[in-house]
């Protein structure tokens, strides 16, 4: 299908922020908002979310990208992931204001973006969000990515017939020795401590619950992130049951880095979400 780009403009408070749309001849009644983790701008790495815009546009999706305040092209102050909401808000507004036949959006996000989504849902319990595109979210706490460290890291390097043999010549580092003492440490903190340190995790799990629209989660291979929120949703009291949401539909992507960086990679995440977008009646008239 054929669509156009154009440059847009975005009001947040006394903020103008920019972003681009992708607007297809035909867009589905479901937009698409990418939501942008930090340190980032609207193209992404490697070009990821340009392209990714492209294919959902080609496809008939309407998709805005944009910038917070204080990154790339935006006015105002840099914020964290935790402070973003009404930025997201803005976005939504500025989609519906150009193309006002999308009534709904589907909030796509990377990292701390995806995080992001879930922090709006559950600060603004926005009607207008129909689904959450979540691609390796991000729960880090000191905590969980000791745990992570060790099953995925140290474990491993236990294992390892090297890790012996400089051991006893004396060539291990004392830092990681160190390292591994201090992920030890962390990983048996009792979890309620860590949850009252952490209550970003908290409120994403509580948007999570009680989101009652589709979820899409997309998990890399080879990314400790991914593992790190598996590691944390598997274990923490308050994500309980979390992966057994009515409305989820979870891909895990072998091999794949934390940003999917390649032509293959990129290619595969675009397609779980248009399988995932036209599996959920949002498709173009």
């Amino acid at each position: 299908m054929t669509f156009h780009e154009i440059a847009v403009q975005l009001q947040c408070d006394v903020a103008r922020m920019v972003g681009v749309l992708a607007k297809p001849e035909s867009p589905a009644s479901t937009g698409v908002v990418i939501i942008v983790g930090g340190p980032q701008y609207r193209v992404g790495s490697h070009r990821q979310f340009v392209m990714l815009a492209r294919r959902l546009a080609e496809a008939g999706h309407a998709v805005l990208r944009f910038d917070y305040r204080g990154m790339g092209d935006s006015e105002g102050s840099p914020r964290d992931f935790e402070s973003v909401s009404d930025d997201v808000a803005a976005a939504i507004d500025t989609l519906q204001g150009h193309i006002p036949t999308i009534k709904k959006v589907v909030l796509w996000g990377l990292c701390d973006a995806a995080s992001a989504a879930l922090l709006y849902c559950h600060q603004t319990r926005d009607a207008r969000v129909a689904g959450l595109c979540l691609l390796n979210p991000w729960v880090r706490s000191e905590a969980s990515l000791a745990r992570t460290q060790i099953k995925h890291y140290y474990l491993q390097r236990l294992r390892q017939k090297e890790f012996w043999l400089k051991a006893l010549s004396g060539k291990v580092a004392m830092n990681a020795l160190s390292g591994l003492l201090r992920s030890l440490r962390l990983s048996l903190q009792p979890t309620e401590s860590v949850q009252r340190l952490t209550s970003f995790q908290d409120r994403m799990a509580q948007a999570w619950r009680r989101f009652d629209g589709d979820i899409l989660l997309l998990l890399s291979g080879n990314d400790y992130t991914a593992k790190e929120f598996i590691e944390y949703v598997t274990t923490d009291p308050q994500w309980a049951a979390a992966l057994n949401h009515p409305r989820l539909s979870r891909h895990d992507m072998p091999g794949l880095d934390h940003t999917c960086s390649g032509a293959t990679a990129g290619r595969l995440v675009e397609d779980h979400t248009l399988t995932w977008l036209s599996r959920r009646g949002s498709s173009p008239p």
